[in-house]
């Protein structure tokens, strides 16, 4: 079976007034820490990549390793502003940085590889962004205007059903928007 790729960010795990400032479903953070395990585990399985956008968790550092050892897949970090229990743990990670800029193999691209850069913030503009590159971001929780003429857009669980989303969910949503090269068709 194939590796997926998967993207996500802002689980707040541990946060208990995040269920009041995102009017998140719960109950309880017990609650909530359990469904979002549950719905991580669901879609990604133990062989598959995670790049997780930040603010993944905000309980203690005990608990915080509790529940990294319970999530399937290999996680790489993008750092938010909430990370310092996730960074007590950060063996758990492939890699934690600030910013990284991706590059996934996809043959319906142009040249075989789409660029995607992942940060925790969202930005107006990024390297190549004109060109089709497509920036993935998080920390808004859904509570920003989504640009439908920018290859960006919030990959944070409070908008998308408690969830990663897969890099074929990320490219469906990015192709459904209506994207035009600035420069029109000719060569960059």
């Amino acid at each position: 079976m194939n590796q997926k790729i998967f993207f996500t960010s802002d689980h707040h795990f541990g946060h208990t007034n995040i269920i009041r400032f995102s009017e998140r479903p719960f109950a309880s953070i017990e609650e909530m820490d359990q469904e979002l395990i549950k719905r991580w585990n669901e879609k990604v399985s133990p062989r598959d990549i995670v790049y997780h956008l930040g603010d993944i968790s905000l309980a203690r550092p005990e608990r915080t390793k509790e529940i990294l050892d319970q999530l399937n897949g290999s996680i790489f970090l993008v750092k938010g502003n909430h990370d310092k229990s996730a960074l007590s743990y950060a063996k758990r990670f492939e890699w934690i940085k600030d910013y990284y800029e991706l590059s996934v193999e996809d043959a319906d691209t142009p040249n075989g590889r789409q660029k995607i850069i992942l940060f925790h913030y969202a930005m107006k503009v990024w390297r190549s962004s004109f060109r089709g590159t497509w920036h993935l971001y998080g920390h808004s929780h859904g509570h920003l205007f989504d640009d439908e003429t920018s290859r960006s857009f919030d990959v944070g669980v409070d908008c998308h059903n408690y969830e990663p989303l897969s890099y074929d969910e990320v490219k469906a949503i990015i192709l459904k928007k209506d994207w035009k090269a600035p420069f029109g068709d000719r060569e960059l």
